[in-house]
């Protein structure tokens, strides 16, 4: 079997379009915890949230982050809390080896449920995660900035409920929203306390950009963050107007992952070369083989989301099987 080295070796190397800002400026914040901004109006309004940097080689949602805080917004109304999570991946990062600092013991991003958190595991993204815990619980409107492994078109994720998807309909953008439960290995941020609840007011998304390194991915970010920030009423829009820059998108497409596809072996190959949103007509359609297993289509009209083998392992998901919502 090939080491992880190797099989990222054999992968499309993507360009790095971008500057990866500085944010040790930042590292002295106002809310109590390092790297975390907040700001409050003195006004009665919602406690509005955006995070950066859950995963450390992400870095369009640190420019985002990064450039609302040179903007030195004010909110109108509640309180706007500006953060990076993992700052500590995020200054071990090595273009030469570009998808290593995701993250340095585990995933950031599957830590967020009271049993991991309240646990005697001690991680460096679980001391992170427990430093942010008091202020995402106090957070009523949450955006998580994330990117993508692959080149592909930018993707909202609402979460299962639809309160979320109701979210993502009213936030406009980017076309392509992706309903799902999350992962099977650990929970999500966009997933914690009242954002995942149904019977709460609390409400969270989270956008995949584009790929890394992309100017693309940097646009969609900011134009992401700014329409999250004028959806919750938090910040005059004129000092947003130079952060919105995709165009507005006339309808978006929704689709519902039925099923993640994880790993056995690190023998696993896609049949073609899949970056996301494929759609393959057919059911049973071979669409990757593990080993001696192959991986069928499920379905009709079966769309691929987010496959990626940068991070293969047993036990990893390596893409999502999605059906088209013709009714959201």
């Amino acid at each position: 079997m090939n080491t992880l080295e190797q099989i990222r070796a054999m992968l499309q190397a993507y360009p790095m379009e971008v500057a990866f800002p500085d944010i040790r400026r930042w590292r002295r914040g106002t809310a109590g915890v390092d790297y975390v901004h907040a700001f409050d109006s003195g006004v009665p309004g919602p406690h509005v949230m955006i995070m950066a940097l859950t995963h450390g080689n992400e870095v369009s949602g640190a420019i985002a982050v990064d450039q609302l805080l040179r903007a030195e917004l004010r909110p109108l109304k509640g309180r706007i809390t500006l953060g990076f999570a993992n700052v500590e991946a995020y200054h071990r990062f090595d273009r030469n080896n570009p998808d290593a600092t995701r993250f340095i013991d585990e995933d950031l991003n599957r830590v967020w449920s009271a049993s991991r958190l309240d646990s005697g595991d001690d991680t460096v993204e679980l001391r992170r995660a427990r430093e942010l815990r008091p202020i995402v619980e106090s957070v009523d409107f949450l955006l998580d900035l994330h990117s993508m492994h692959e080149e592909a078109p930018p993707l909202l994720l609402s979460g299962p409920l639809q309160k979320g998807i109701r979210f993502a309909a009213e936030i406009g953008a980017p076309e392509h929203v992706i309903v799902d439960a999350g992962h099977a290995n650990g929970r999500r941020m966009r997933d914690y306390g009242g954002f995942g609840d149904a019977a709460s007011p609390k409400n969270a998304l989270l956008i995949e950009s584009g790929q890394h390194f992309s100017l693309r991915s940097r646009d969609v970010a900011l134009d992401a963050a700014s329409r999250f920030l004028l959806k919750t009423g938090v910040v005059a829009a004129t000092q947003l107007n130079s952060f919105l820059t995709q165009d507005k998108t006339l309808s978006q497409q929704f689709f519902e992952v039925t099923q993640p596809i994880v790993a056995d072996t690190t023998g696993f190959e896609f049949t073609q070369d899949f970056r996301g949103l494929e759609l393959i007509e057919r059911a049973g359609t071979v669409i990757a083989r593990d080993g001696d297993r192959e991986i069928f289509t499920p379905y009709d009209n079966c769309v691929i989301i987010m496959p990626s083998l940068r991070h293969l392992a047993p036990g990893v998901t390596v893409m999502r099987l999605a059906k088209v919502l013709d009714d959201k």
